[in-house]
């Protein structure tokens, strides 16, 4: 059916409201009888003018109306937030920004059902928004493609004399180490990111243009690919072909294989659960788990490895990784070309095999992502082990408590944290902070000044940029009473990656004793949204999800 939605607003059951609509349309400009007989497609749009992932998504979205046109439909775009992380990192703002995934979806899903859209395509680069999205197309079970705004690149790209690797860690002079954190394009931070592990994995789930998702913000490509997704979402509509069909538990389950191949960003155990929610079924933390002792990190991408995303789009991006990585996923999974992913790893081509080893010959041998479990953390907590020091996957240290991420810093600055130690920040949660807002500054602190053998624990969460022994999403959260909030400076904190453990050396009825009469700290929170987030919210160990 052309139009399974939007033909309800030419019905007449509800006359005379019924010409009052069809006045209102033609103040738009639009020709009403095409309107009549094409399909009302939404472009659902993040750009935004403050931050280079999305201030480029203007132009993609009037080549994806191109396409739309060009396929027979008629389209009308529409924004929703598109917040920045980078910009957010050690100030108020960063409490804000995992909240804004619930406000997105909510939004694209009753602005798009109030106006009867029979299908959508979605425009987005960064964070939170991607997932926002998705989870929005589930709930809405109409046809819905993904066109990603692609990677910008480093300014390191453009530095005479610069190394093969484009990650910070390989250039120890500061001037060198800033070119790799500053854009000189548009587009998503160049490394694996939870942004660029989005668009990844928008892919990986079937829900973009094969091929399309590591191509950088800045080539034409990108926009020749999104007039690609305009024209096939008209396609996908008089198909039936809609999101619930691609999005099913297979296409979650290979979206976490490519995530621990490519080393991606542990908001993915954030995300892929609140997406999994959506679809109907709970994606526990210990899953992740099960699939990083069989899956590697193929790939060795900044922060984990030397290259950026640009490299691996050049090595034949996300399809070069599946096919290398086929064995693993679900080729019957459904995808927005209305063909299974085994046509897309048949046709996919390895361009750099140092980019994309062989599944045999990978970069880590086992996955990106570890959840560990134990005292500290009975329901569990997450860290990027494949951005861990070889040395530091085994470590004992005593605790250096901080009450906050700002409370950490000043330590910091103050040089009250030694090498050797543990800096645990708590009551940074989904509930205490509110919002679980990253630490990033945090850990670029600590690798501008140079530490090498200090752990760092939290009940926050981190940056996919984060790297070293950087343990969060720590679960029950302090402001719940978790054993983190029985810590006390000079504890001694067992780290145990390789067997996912992590422990405090105090005694069960020590840990109980401490929190007898505890209290949590009350973080203030304004007026408005996120005192109603702060109530809804659940746990990381579920996806910081809302439930009423």
């Amino acid at each position: 059916m052309k139009k399974p939605k939007s033909r309800l607003l030419f019905e007449n059951a509800d006359m005379p409201m019924s010409i009052v609509r069809l006045g209102i349309l033609k103040g738009t400009g639009i020709d009403i009888e095409d309107l009549k007989e094409k399909p009302m497609i939404a472009v659902v749009n993040s750009h935004t003018e403050i931050n280079a992932g999305h201030s480029h998504l203007r132009l993609l979205g009037e080549k994806v109306k191109e396409g739309i046109y060009a396929g027979g439909g008629i389209p009308f775009e529409f924004n929703v937030p598109a917040p920045c992380d980078g910009l957010t990192e050690g100030n108020e703002g960063m409490r804000f920004i995992l909240p804004q995934r619930e406000l997105i979806a909510d939004i694209v899903e009753t602005h798009i059902r109030s106006m009867l859209f029979d299908g959508m395509v979605m425009i987005a680069s960064c964070d939170k928004i991607i997932p926002g999205m998705m989870m929005a197309a589930i709930r809405l079970d109409l046809a819905a493609i993904f066109i990603t705004g692609g990677p910008g690149a480093w300014q390191i790209r453009y530095t005479p004399g610069r190394k093969e690797s484009v990650d910070h860690k390989d250039y120890p002079e500061l001037l060198w180490k800033i070119q790799t954190g500053t854009l000189a394009t548009c587009g998503a931070c160049e490394l694996m990111g939870t942004a660029n592990t989005f668009q990844c994995l928008a892919e990986a789930m079937g829900m973009t243009i094969p091929g399309s998702a590591n191509v950088p913000g800045f080539l034409a490509e990108k926009q020749r690919f999104a007039r690609k997704a305009g024209k096939r979402i008209v396609e996908m509509v008089e198909e039936g072909l809609t999101a619930r069909k691609i999005l099913t538990r297979k296409a979650i389950e290979n979206a976490i294989v490519i995530d621990l191949a490519i080393g991606g960003s542990t908001n993915a155990t954030l995300h892929l659960p609140a997406l999994a929610h959506e679809i109907g079924f709970e994606l526990k933390l210990e899953e992740f788990n099960k699939y990083t002792k069989k899956i590697p990190t193929l790939c060795g991408i900044s922060p984990c490895g030397p290259f950026g995303i640009i490299d691996l789009y050049m090595a034949g991006g996300v399809p070069a990784v599946m096919k290398m990585m086929q064995g693993d996923l679900h080729l019957d999974a459904m995808t927005v070309m209305g063909t299974p992913v085994k046509g897309i790893v048949d046709h996919a081509l390895v361009n750099d095999p140092k980019v994309i080893p062989p599944r045999d010959k990978p970069f880590l041998p086992e996955g990106g992502t570890a959840v560990l479990y134990g005292n500290l953390a009975p329901q569990g907590c997450v860290v990027k082990q494949a951005a861990v020091a070889r040395d530091m996957l085994k470590f004992t240290g005593k605790a250096k408590v901080a009450e906050s991420e700002a409370e950490a810093i000043t330590f910091l600055r103050e040089k009250k944290v030694q090498e050797g130690e543990v800096l645990i920040i708590r009551y940074e949660g989904p509930k205490g902070g509110p919002g679980m807002p990253e630490m990033l500054t945090v850990t670029m602190a600590m690798d501008l000044i140079g530490f090498k053998r200090v752990a760092l624990i939290t009940d926050g969460r981190f940056s996919g940029a984060s790297a070293g022994p950087c343990i969060g999403h720590i679960t029950p959260e302090a402001y719940l009473g978790g054993p983190i909030a029985a810590l006390r400076d000079g504890d001694e904190i067992e780290i145990d990656i390789p067997n996912r453990k992590i422990e405090v050396k105090l005694s069960d009825s020590e840990l109980k004793k401490r929190l007898e009469n505890f209290k949590p700290r009350e973080n203030p929170v304004p007026q408005g949204y996120m005192r109603m987030y702060k109530k809804l919210v659940t746990d990381a160990a579920q996806g910081a999800i809302l439930k009423v």
